[in-house]
């Protein structure tokens, strides 16, 4: 367990994500204090005014400043969301390199002011960052989470509820593996409204076709966004908070996030999407789903293209 006590969490990066993650933050009234780092000092302090502008109008009082990395040393969490940016047409895994140096470099200024509470890390590509961070910080894996595929699971479930007119929240389905070009719908296992979306597939021979057409959709939908106005930002920004929200508030909620797996779906040390309970302590336990031969071997596909590039930069 960490030792934290209080709601305080510390944003590194406010870019378009950072910003839209505290714009929710303080919407939800989920912390106590938000303390942000950025590069650009001058936007950061404008950033800062407009959102304590907005507190007035929040469920509770967020006390948001302009931070310093002395602000890590009683943060309950720190939320990354610095690196290079994901330009039109290039993939996630492309940005590698250029990302897990700066991993590097925020970790180690965050980890010499005496924090001791868990990394939440939206930066792309997320899962392989996720690992770089844990390994540079010396944290227990449970304590150093990815955004994984909470976002993609978002999205999917969104697209679903449209097909089938029914609100987002009653459809039950996940996107796992690698946040990226080779994730994975868990179909065998989802429902909508109730009904498990294998039994639709019995009853209707066009509905694998119309489903994996929404997937493919979900998976290219960061391509799509990021052509259109230059990144992704709400859907993420939200994500982050709900992550944010379940820790703070001990939920033990079930998040597809990217947590470190040790054995499950045949996957060991990497961190991937999956079903995990999030609470006060970060991960307490990786859930693996039941997956059809068919989803299994489209997760060994995602494990081998993350774990492929794992073994080239970290060895």
């Amino acid at each position: 367990m960490t030792n934290f006590v209080g709601n305080k969490v510390v944003l590194i990066g406010a870019g378009d994500v950072g910003i839209a993650y505290a714009y929710a933050l303080v919407n939800q009234g989920t912390v106590d204090h938000l303390a942000i780092i950025d590069i650009d000092e001058k936007k950061l302090e404008g950033n800062v005014m407009d959102l304590n502008h907005g507190v007035v109008w929040a469920p509770s009082r967020t006390r948001v400043t302009v931070g310093t990395y002395e602000d890590c040393k009683d943060a309950s969490m720190v939320v990354i969301c610095a690196g290079a940016a994901q330009k039109p047409g290039e993939t996630r895994l492309q940005l590698v390199d250029k990302n897990v140096n700066i991993m590097n470099s925020i970790v180690g200024d965050v980890m010499k002011n005496g924090f001791d509470g868990i990394f939440l890390v939206a930066s792309n590509p997320v899962d392989l960052l996720t690992y770089a961070v844990w390994k540079a910080s010396g944290l227990p894996h449970e304590r150093v989470i990815g955004s994984g595929t909470v976002l993609d699971s978002a999205r999917y479930r969104y697209m679903l509820s449209e097909m089938e007119n029914v609100a987002p929240t009653s459809v039950h389905a996940y996107i796992i593996g690698e946040h990226g070009d080779s994730e994975l719908p868990v179909v065998s296992s989802a429902n909508i409204a109730g009904v498990h979306m294998s039994r639709r597939s019995e009853e209707d021979p066009d509905y694998n076709q119309r489903i994996e057409k929404i997937f493919e959709q979900t998976r290219d939908a960061a391509y799509h966004i990021i052509d259109a106005k230059g990144s992704t930002s709400y859907g993420i920004g939200m994500a982050l908070a709900r992550i944010t929200r379940a820790v703070i508030q001990n939920q033990g909620v079930a998040l597809p996030v990217s947590t470190y797996l040790q054995g499950e779906y045949g996957a060991e040390d990497v961190y991937m999407g999956t079903p995990a309970i999030v609470d006060r302590s970060g991960v307490s336990r990786a859930i693996e789903l039941q997956l059809d031969e068919h989803e299994q071997e489209r997760f060994n596909k995602s494990f081998n293209t993350l774990n492929d590039i794992k073994k080239e930069i970290f060895g």
